[in-house]
């Protein structure tokens, strides 16, 4: 069992912040004092370039860049020459989509959820607009949640991508990846994941899920900002054309233009990279497991689970997942715009995020389009969730006006 009051002393956050209640992780993680030092040794200790120096601290940096790679392997389980870094996963996502162009012609389909982030849609959207590939959407139920029935009749021959959420952002449905990518290859199609929302909170096992690309962000996983990973299978990485062109991801190139470039992941990694931030990330993965994902998860549910049970007894709140077993919960406060209701909140020194989430086509599944997130992490606890509900209680249109008066 997780001992959540230990875990808080290792996040300087709440000590520099009494008193604040942090429910948005879902849009980043607060950093464990791990993390932090180890970005602050790479600047102030043995900050250098990788790959390019032949001195002591420049070795020592490709070792800990290097030895990153395997981190993640290992946390996900795929091998490290999988392992490609990026910015974040709208970096990841792109990257998939823009390098499998040339695979897709004018028809071919893209399978995905109205549910989903902007950034596993636009992607998808920008080859719509070029390449004239076509979207069609996987049926949901009202908390958009995907049976393996419904996407078992969505799939056809014409669909060559199927692009979903692991865990969706804003209502926290868990998509059945597994048996969704084994009906996909069936029918010979690419599953690509956005993780972001599911790597940070249960142990991911790519091999078992059988996915072709599976992407996520460290800064929602207690890393630093500014950096992604992709997993891509190897014998689709040869295929995937790189995003960006530029030092390091060629072992030559000539002046007639002809360039060799370098195999993956290194090929898709050009420019010189967020090394404290690649950095920061290892030590954020050696933080996750020793705390260890399956308590993680099962702390998460536990407390989501007593969290909405709370939310279900306040008449003035309507939710919009009550059914979910993960991931945020989300709401509205009868009669108030999300966005005053959440200001309520902020008066009372609570951090919850409001709008659309970057889920702009969702109202489409819950008939609403504007809501307020309130996202947990392992460091969150009872008693800030008994917090919040007082709060949520005295949210109405009088008092989330009143605040800017």
């Amino acid at each position: 069992m997780i001992d959540v009051e230990k875990i808080r002393n290792d996040f300087p956050m709440f000590a520099n912040n009494p008193g604040l209640i942090y429910f948005d992780s879902a849009a980043t993680s607060l950093k464990p004092q791990c993390v932090i030092d180890a970005v602050t040794r790479f600047y102030t200790h043995h900050t250098s370039n990788v790959h390019r120096g032949d001195y002591d601290i420049a070795a020592l940096n490709d070792r800990l860049y290097d030895g990153c790679r395997k981190k993640v392997a290992g946390f996900i389980n795929c091998d490290p020459e999988e392992v490609i870094y990026t910015h974040n996963i709208s970096h990841s996502l792109n990257q998939v989509s823009l390098g499998l162009a040339h695979t897709l012609k004018q028809g071919d389909v893209v399978l995905t959820s109205m549910a989903e982030h902007a950034s596993d849609l636009l992607p998808w959207f920008a080859l719509a607009r070029d390449h004239g590939i076509r979207i069609e959407y996987v049926p949901t139920d009202s908390q958009a949640n995907i049976s393996v029935s419904d996407f078992e009749k969505a799939m056809h021959e014409g669909v060559r991508i199927v692009a979903l959420a692991h865990v969706t952002n804003v209502l926290g449905s868990v998509n059945p990846i597994k048996e969704i990518a084994e009906i996909a290859h069936r029918y010979g199609a690419i599953v690509v994941v956005d993780g972001a929302q599911a790597v940070p909170h249960m142990k991911v096992d790519v091999k078992d899920l059988d996915v072709d690309f599976y992407g996520f962000s460290a800064h929602k996983m207690c890393g630093p900002g500014g950096v992604g990973v992709l997993y891509g299978k190897k014998q689709l990485l040869n295929d995937l054309v790189p995003v960006f062109e530029g030092g390091d991801m060629n072992a030559r190139f000539n002046k007639d233009g002809e360039v060799i470039y370098k195999n993956p992941p290194v090929r898709f990694e050009a420019g010189t990279p967020n090394i404290e931030g690649i950095i920061g990330m290892g030590a954020a993965i050696d933080y996750l497991m020793s705390i260890g994902m399956d308590e993680i998860e099962a702390y998460e549910k536990q407390l989501r689970a007593y969290f909405v049970e709370k939310m279900k007894q306040l008449d003035n709140i309507e939710l919009l997942n009550p059914d979910n077993a993960s991931g945020p919960i989300t709401f509205n406060a009868k009669g108030v715009f999300a966005q005053d209701a959440a200001g309520y909140l902020a008066s009372q020194n609570i951090a919850v995020r409001s709008g659309n989430h970057c889920a702009k086509i969702l109202h489409e599944i819950t008939g609403t389009d504007q809501s307020i997130r309130a996202s947990l992490y392992f460091y969150n606890t009872k008693e800030e969730v008994d917090r919040f509900v007082k709060a949520a209680a005295e949210i109405s249109l009088e008092n989330a006006v009143g605040i800017f008066f």
